[in-house]
């Protein structure tokens, strides 16, 4: 008898349910005696001893279902070493309920900071496996991650809309796309959207936005459309200090980077400048024919490294291939876009401003 337990940690996105049909598929083809208990709300479940056994059943029909069939939270890593209000010892909390259900195995979809807890575990002696989740598409070791294609789908929608509105009334429009400190949504997006891109990993001008602005207007082009990272930072808050910046920004009057780029382009141009927010809408709804599939098969290798009793990986993608990736090698590394790298260049070509 196996008996293997499933957490979706972090926020959600298109694909957990994917993800999980994938593997609990696999693991019932291929292992007669197998039971599978769904932790519920991520690690919040586990800390706290919630969790229920799942039937076959449960995982049909959620192929093309958002969300997670067994809920998720934020459980920040860096206070998981902090008892709780009550003094109950977070880890230790994890380890007992582990061992009191008697799992073989944990298997754990989550981001960044669901993988640092995720190898904490592992160190601590449970067996764990892990997928890549989030829209990001920032997680070390893996070329994609689920729900990445699907939030850039809906992301390049949002530009789509916005191009007749924008052309309709001669406007600078500006799109903030989700991606927390990396940019790879926004420049997926912003390319997807024949947008001009600001980015975290790029440092922008502001002058060289607005030099960028007034060349489409001298060429006739009535409007233009700025994709916009969250986490976009200009040239002046990049050389900053964590202290300095995380004091600058507390000051700041706009709500977002989005409305301060779209005041000072104004005040520069004299143009008129809207701003959409796109937000939570990215990670809803049902996950895209690509992500789907992807989900199944990171879903499938899974399973496999379960039944071949290999633990401690995460499942990644790598150049068309489907990899273990040691859970060492992946926790508390973020993977960004690449200034130097070929996308951005032949973006450049294609004559897209960065605002470097």
């Amino acid at each position: 008898m196996k008996r293997i337990g499933f957490l979706t940690s972090g926020g959600d996105c298109q694909s957990l349910n994917a993800t999980m049909r994938g593997v609990a598929k696999t693991l019932y083809e291929n292992c007669p005696d197998v039971e599978i208990y769904g932790v519920l709300e991520g690690y919040k479940g586990l800390i706290y001893g919630n969790y229920r056994k799942m039937e076959p059943k449960d995982f049909s029909g959620i192929l093309t279902e958002g969300g997670t069939i067994i809920g998720t939270s934020r459980q920040p890593f860096k206070k998981m070493r902090t008892p709780d209000e009550n003094g109950l010892d977070k880890v230790e909390a994890m380890k007992s309920n582990y061992k009191k259900w008697k799992l073989d195995c944990l298997v754990i979809l989550g981001g960044n900071g669901t993988h640092k807890t995720a190898n904490l575990l592992h160190e601590e002696g449970c067996n764990v496996v892990t997928l890549p989740k989030t829209i990001d598409n920032d997680i070390w070791g893996t070329d994609i991650t689920f729900g990445f294609q699907s939030a850039v789908n809906i992301a390049t929608n949002a530009i789509d809309c916005i191009h007749t509105t924008a052309a309709s009334h001669s406007r600078v429009f500006i799109v903030e796309v989700m991606g927390h400190k990396v940019g790879w949504l926004t420049l997926h997006a912003g390319i997807a959207g024949g947008a001009d891109i600001l980015l975290p990993e790029i440092p922008y001008d502001i002058n060289s936005v607005v030099e960028a602005l007034d060349k489409r207007t001298k060429e006739g082009k009535k409007f233009s459309i700025l994709a916009v990272a969250e986490g976009a930072i200009s040239k002046e808050d990049a050389v900053l200090s964590k202290k300095e910046l995380k004091a600058k920004r507390k000051a700041n009057p706009y709500p977002s980077i989005s409305y301060q780029i779209g005041k000072e382009i104004e005040e520069k141009t004299g143009q008129e400048v809207r701003i959409t927010v796109p937000g939570h809408m990215q990670r809803g709804g049902e996950p895209c024919p690509y992500d789907r599939v992807i989900s199944s098969r990171l879903g499938a290798a899974a399973a496999r490294l379960i039944i071949k009793e290999k633990y401690g990986y995460m499942v990644g993608f790598k150049n068309g291939e489907i990899v273990p990736v040691p859970l060492a090698e992946v926790a508390g590394k973020l993977k960004m876009v690449d200034p130097d790298s070929s996308i951005i260049k032949e973006a450049k070509g294609l004559g897209i401003c960065f605002g470097d």
